[in-house]
């Protein structure tokens, strides 16, 4: 009788298990190499399918192409855990030349960059946008500092971890660097 339950029971603990426990996620699949979301010194609008929220950030700078950066963005359904979205909003413009620093209000995750790029200054202006959960998001925020370390490197960075999200952003601006 104990087999017979064990075989019963036991599948149905692995799926729970899963449901709760961390992941761990591969490279993410951002399409083709030369598939970006905007070519150098033009805006884009990048938004994740509904329910879904940015994991990864793929970016390569150019000094040649008017100091800009091309982007790249990968989604994924937010955790089960948060329930459903239940508002998306575009937060306030983060303006071009300046240092700025950003978080989704309203405990929200971001879902979605809007860029438009200004030759007069070499630089971007930012919009976040963001979404809120039916559950609040359990968080400790921080940032990280390992992405870009100088404004000319490559950029690659992933949430390999399940339930990490993106929350915000920071920038630094200079008038030499551009």
């Amino acid at each position: 009788m104990d087999l017979i339950l064990l075989s019963v029971f036991l599948p149905l603990v692995t799926v729970a298990w899963g449901q709760y426990g961390d992941y761990y996620y591969g490279p993410y699949n951002y399409g083709d190499n030369d598939e970006w979301v905007n070519v150098y010194r033009q805006g884009f609008n990048f938004q994740c399918p509904h329910g879904q929220v940015i994991v990864a950030v793929r970016s390569v700078f150019s000094k040649k192409e008017g100091s800009d950066r091309l982007w790249n963005y990968a989604c994924m359904p937010a955790a089960q855990s948060l329930g459903e979205p239940t508002e998306c909003w575009w937060e306030e413009i983060n303006r071009a030349g300046t240092e700025w620093y950003q978080t989704c209000s309203n405990n929200g995750l971001v879902a979605g960059f809007q860029s438009q790029y200004f030759p007069s200054v070499l630089d971007r202006e930012w919009q976040f946008y963001c979404c809120r959960y039916s559950r609040r998001c359990p968080y400790s925020c921080w940032l990280t500092t390992e992405y870009p370390g100088h404004y000319g490197e490559d950029m690659d960075m992933m949430m390999y971890t399940y339930d990490y999200y993106i929350r915000g952003a920071t920038t630094t601006f200079s008038a030499v660097d551009r």
